[in-house]
């Protein structure tokens, strides 16, 4: 292809989380590898519109351009997904349209305001949970684990919480206290963990009133995860443990045992968990 073929962007843009939003178009040249990213960089560092109008430079948010830190996630013609990740002309060839993720309140231009998702993200209590305190602090071996019961949950460790899932989901475009797909694949994933204990405690955010129940199984989550996750299996799979649970029809879920390291094996230095973390 010519290095002359031009791409129209066209891009959403607010200036203030309450201003009204507009667009603005954006001529580029096309260059081989192209993504969404490059793009807005090019935009960035020459901010000057379709019609020839100096504008302000736009907003956006990205960091690893390797689909690992899901900072990058934005609207891309109508879909959420990584904008490091699309390639410009596997959608068009003509006009490209960009906005922010739905399902959030704006920042500004292309960055949402995701601290409600990981407020929510820590009230879910993401991670291990039990009843021997002492042991967790001071262990003495390792929690055994089957390969088994690691691919029951392996999957859902893939999230990167880029926020793809949440502004493709229907339920969280019209309750806003609902959880979203994030939070509740996470406290599925701690909960079906054989080393955790703490169930009981990540029940009470997701078996309430907004809770996983509002889900109505659109599966939408699931077709825009950008890392192949299945966040519609884990909120079905977290509503049958519940009303197992309610039926008392669930086995009782046993921690896995500490099992003692080998004799002359030296343990690596512990390194101390931020407080959003460690539930502190």
């Amino acid at each position: 292809m010519a290095n002359s073929k031009t791409v129209i962007f066209k891009i959403k843009r607010q200036q203030t989380p309450e201003s009204k939003p507009y667009w603005e178009e954006f001529e580029l040249s096309y260059r081989p590898g192209m993504n969404v990213t490059s793009a807005l960089m090019d935009i960035a560092a020459k901010p000057v519109t379709r019609q020839g109008k100096p504008t302000t430079p736009v907003t956006y948010d990205s960091n690893c351009l390797e689909e690992i830190c899901g900072s990058c996630a934005m609207l891309i013609n109508g879909k959420p997904t990584l904008a490091c990740n699309t390639q410009t002309l596997d959608l068009t060839d003509s006009v490209l349209t960009v906005g922010a993720l739905p399902n959030f309140n704006i920042i500004r231009d292309l960055v949402p305001d995701l601290v409600p998702m990981f407020g929510v993200h820590q009230r879910v209590q993401p991670y291990i949970i039990r009843k021997d305190t002492q042991e967790m602090e001071k262990p003495s071996g390792e929690y055994f684990q089957s390969p088994h019961q690691l691919e029951e949950f392996l999957q859902f460790t893939y999230c990167i919480k880029c926020g793809v899932c949440m502004a493709a989901c229907p339920t969280m475009a019209t309750d806003r206290q609902y959880p979203g797909p994030m939070a509740l694949t996470q406290a599925y994933r701690y909960n079906t963990d054989s080393r955790d204990d703490g169930g009981g405690e990540r029940k009470d955010l997701v078996a309430k009133s907004h809770g996983v129940f509002g889900c109505h199984y659109a599966g939408e989550c699931s077709n825009a995860c950008p890392k192949g996750v299945d966040p519609a299996r884990a909120i079905q799979l977290l509503k049958r443990d519940l009303v197992r649970d309610y039926l008392h029809l669930g086995k009782d879920h046993a921690c896995a045992k500490t099992h003692p390291l080998p004799p002359n094996v030296e343990r690596k230095p512990k390194i101390e968990a931020p407080p959003f973390t460690a539930g502190t």
